[in-house]
């Protein structure tokens, strides 16, 4: 049964995603991709600190080695984000230069299709590596895998909206579109592979759960803190801030409750 659940919560945190990206990005919704931000930035930091911590916490591994843990899968997101930006940087700056100057520029229109395929191997990796997260939630408690895999769909929405603006700027008709979107929802269905081996890893290490737990919390305390935040800090108005702040504080209140709910059962 369990199995049954990761492969069910990784499809849709790996296909949901692309798909919520799309409708902000091409929809009637694109004018709310501030609060989805602001809600995965809360929604992330609060399932890191209220619910997946603690749960590593009150296993009997020491607090030294869930520290050390902790760091080190700090840095190594750092360092896996750096190796990213390294290959890829220079194309999506590319990329972006092109979308900026779509009607001024169309002698370039042929270079995101370039790199199309080296993006869309980046985001298979990245959805893999999400996969194996949720499985070692759901090996923790089916509640606590629910959390983690609504978190990861929360912060892979923003991150699938980029890939879907770089696959599909070089024309504006809709069959660029939706190619674009079957791609990518390839890619996001590499999340349900990474489950299965997640599955398995964790099902035969099982005195290391909390570890995998604590490695889930440095990935998505990262992305909260080094990718979703940095976006937020912009100058804006008032009424804007204050929007900002109550999704942000959105995001926080549902993990909070349902960290809250799972621990009461």
């Amino acid at each position: 049964m369990i199995l049954f659940y990761i492969i069910s919560a990784t499809l849709i945190a790996g296909i949901g995603s692309v798909w919520l990206a799309a409708a902000l990005s091409f929809g009637v919704l694109a004018r709310y991709t501030q609060h989805m931000l602001s809600l995965a930035a809360g929604a992330l930091l609060s399932t890191a600190f209220m619910h997946l911590l603690p749960e590593a916490f009150e296993s009997q591994a020491g607090a030294n080695d869930l520290f050390l843990t902790l760091l080190v899968g700090l840095l190594f997101f750092f360092m896996l984000d750096k190796a990213e930006l390294w290959h890829h940087g220079h194309e999506h700056h590319q990329h972006s230069q092109e979308h900026d100057h779509i009607h001024t520029a169309h002698e370039h229109s042929h270079v995101p299709q370039a790199g199309s395929w080296a993006l869309l191997t980046g985001d298979s990796v990245h959805c893999f590596g999400d996969g194996v997260l949720i499985a070692s939630a759901f090996m923790a408690d089916v509640r606590l895998g629910v959390v983690a895999a609504l978190a990861v769909l929360a912060h892979e929405v923003p991150h699938h909206m980029g890939d879907l603006a770089v696959l599909s700027q070089n024309t504006q008709n809709r069959s660029n579109k939706r190619l674009a979107l079957f791609k990518v929802s390839l890619a996001g269905a590499v999340t349900a592979i990474g489950g299965l081996v997640g599955y398995w890893l964790v099902n035969q290490l099982q005195d290391y759960l909390p570890y995998f737990l604590v490695i889930v919390s440095s990935s998505f305390i990262y992305v909260a803190l080094a990718d979703l935040i940095p976006q937020l800090q912009k100058h804006l108005s008032l009424k804007q801030t204050i929007a900002q702040i109550a999704w942000l504080a959105i995001g926080i209140a549902m993990v909070t409750f349902a960290s809250g709910f799972a621990h009461g059962h």
